[in-house]
């Protein structure tokens, strides 16, 4: 079977520079080693990657559905035993009021409350909430959006909906997970071989990062700390870096002209010299691991 390297470029906390980190890791990947390389944006509330590529064209794109399921008042008997199967609290019944609804924001799509239900009172319908794009942006194998439809809280739903039609022809897949430790955030890492930890050397930075360790640990997943804004801050995250034995994969230094290139969205054709070099050690660290997987 043909070996396929999954990268996941994680924060704590936002504003770190995890997509700053994503494209230009994207960008060296298929100018040192391989072509065969897609990036994956997976913080599908905002994403933001396609910026970085006003070259971009459609190649195609679908529609996520969710499977909602639908109560028949005029058919239910409030019982209240589909309320009692849901583990995620999405149903409520109120039998003196003679009423029962279901949250489609809480809804898993698992199916249990139809089953409970003896009455036929539940059926299914289909909700669209979001909808994924795969673009050819003149690099590697292209980028893949995934977008959440406004108002729709199913982040986790739309990012798994995501990953099975990217493996195709690809040798290294790099996903930009959404900021943060939640559902969205495990959903896109879960299956990576690697991750990179982005942070910076601030309180907020260092807190958040903790945060994000702990998930790691917890789901025994192999990751590195990438320093981003290197210069602003203390030495508080490199003393607790040390101290937890954690791994320094690169330290990107604070640039007032690069950060504005990046306001312009014209990083990836003006990176200074000194910071490209620190993308391509970066690079090569993340190959030699990518040959002993």
């Amino acid at each position: 079977m043909k070996k396929v390297f999954k990268i996941a470029v994680a924060s704590g906390k936002g504003g770190t520079g995890k997509t700053t980190v994503s494209v230009n890791l994207f960008t060296k990947i298929t100018e040192i080693y391989t072509s065969k390389t897609v990036l994956v944006d997976c913080d599908v509330e905002e994403p933001n990657d396609l910026i970085f590529f006003p070259q971009a064209a459609i190649k195609s794109t679908e529609k996520v559905f969710q499977t909602i399921p639908v109560i028949n008042e005029e058919k239910c008997r409030f019982c209240r035993k589909c309320v009692s199967y849901c583990e995620f609290n999405a149903i409520v019944v109120i039998p003196p009021a003679k009423f029962a609804e279901i949250n489609a924001n809480m809804c898993h799509s698992c199916g249990a409350c139809t089953f409970a239900c003896e009455h036929g009172a539940i059926t299914e319908v289909q909700n669209m909430i979001g909808n994924i794009t795969n673009y050819d942006i003149g690099i590697g194998n292209g980028l893949t959006e995934g977008k959440l439809k406004i108002g729709s809280a199913m982040q986790t739903m739309v990012i798994k909906k995501m990953k099975p039609g990217i493996n195709g022809e690809n040798e290294i897949i790099i996903f930009d997970a959404p900021p943060g430790t939640s559902c969205p955030v495990v959903a896109t890492v879960t299956d990576s071989d690697y991750i990179l930890l982005v942070t910076e050397p601030t309180p907020f930075g260092l807190h958040d990062m903790k945060l994000m360790i702990d998930l790691l640990r917890k789901i025994e997943k192999p990751f590195g700390v990438i320093i981003n804004k290197a210069g602003l801050g203390n030495l508080e995250v490199y003393d607790y870096l040390k101290k937890e034995n954690i791994e320094l994969l690169a330290e990107i230094p604070f640039d007032k002209d690069y950060a504005g290139k990046y306001a312009s969205g014209n990083l990836l054709n003006n990176v200074p010299e000194n910071i490209s070099k620190i993308y391509v050690d970066l690079v090569n660290k993340i190959i030699a691991r990518f040959n002993n997987v």
